[in-house]
């Protein structure tokens, strides 16, 4: 009896390590435009960090990308036991806040260049100049990386809890925490190669043979390396909530599906993404718009500008 026991306890631990694998797998799939953000987002972070200090400042922020899923896993996993009906509104929330932050992301990058131009070449000279305290300079970027990578986080794990709604307690327990750990040993693992990657290129480029010209190479594709990961961060943002919003809006994917019936090859997989990158992009332009004028009647009124016209 003892042996049948044992048998069967470790025949369901292994049903429920294989659900969590599969849920893990989906989770991690729905939450590749926030990766891919998170992962272009916290390189750039790191920017203007001397070479040394490149690694510390990315060791904390992964620090304290882990304290903030210890915060937002027992949330949302509090969130689906006692009001499950939140999720949903939620997942709805975090999808049109993707769509937002990719359209403002593009504003900012062709309707304001000058406001990012400046903000460059503040940084460089702070940089430069001796007097600035880098470790408070320092602190800051962590500080400013972590609150980021709260938000971010909190979109992963609603998105996660959306894939494992159905699913009992115990595997919604431990796929979320396994989503948590990935994500934050993933992109921060990437991160700590990609800030590394020109002092690789460097160290190659002064020795001989292939090893110089491939430390080369290294040193002139790691810009394109990271804009090419904004760029496909960005564009997955778009597809992922847009496709959160396509789920949540009654019939929005019902004419996704007939969009996908054209006698076309390749329709039914393209098309569908197409519709969600669409809907994202005009949910975010919109979001952007409302926002925008929102910000802008705030700043003329009398109370923002001290009784000024």
């Amino acid at each position: 009896m003892a042996g049948t026991t044992l048998f069967t306890l470790l025949d369901d631990l292994a049903a429920l390590l294989d659900d969590v694998a599969v849920l893990t797998k989906v989770a991690t799939k729905k939450t590749a435009g926030v990766l891919g953000d998170d992962l272009a987002l916290n390189a750039e972070q790191v920017a203007g960090v001397i070479p040394e200090r490149e690694l510390p400042v990315v060791w904390a922020v992964a620090k304290g990308s882990l304290v903030n899923k210890v915060i937002l896993v027992p949330l949302a996993l509090l969130i689906s036991a006692v009001a499950s009906w939140a999720i949903t509104p939620l997942l709805m929330l975090g999808g049109a806040f993707l769509c937002y932050e990719g359209c403002e992301k593009l504003a900012h990058r062709y309707l304001a260049p000058a406001e990012d131009a400046r903000r460059e070449a503040a940084l460089v000279q702070a940089i430069a100049d001796p007097a600035v305290d880098m470790v408070a300079f320092e602190r800051d970027k962590i500080r400013g990386a972590v609150r980021t990578d709260f938000i971010l986080s909190a979109e992963v794990i609603v998105i996660s809890l959306g894939a494992v709604a159905s699913a009992p307690f115990a595997t919604r327990v431990l796929t979320l925490v396994a989503v948590a750990l990935l994500m934050t040993v993933g992109v921060y693992g990437l991160v700590a190669g990609i800030v590394k990657l020109d002092d690789a290129g460097l160290h190659l480029s002064k020795r001989t043979g292939p090893a110089r010209r491939f430390g080369e190479l290294i040193l002139r594709g790691a810009p394109y390396l990271m804009k090419g990961l904004s760029i496909a961060g960005t564009v997955a943002m778009f597809l992922v909530g847009g496709g959160i919003l396509v789920h949540g809006i009654p019939g929005a994917e019902a004419l996704g599906e007939r969009l996908a019936a054209v006698p076309v090859p390749g329709a039914g997989f393209i098309i569908p993404s197409l519709w969600s990158g669409l809907v994202g992009l005009l949910a975010g332009a919109l979001l952007l718009a409302v926002v925008t004028g929102v910000q802008r009647i705030v700043r003329g009124s009398p109370e923002a500008t001290g009784g000024r016209p």
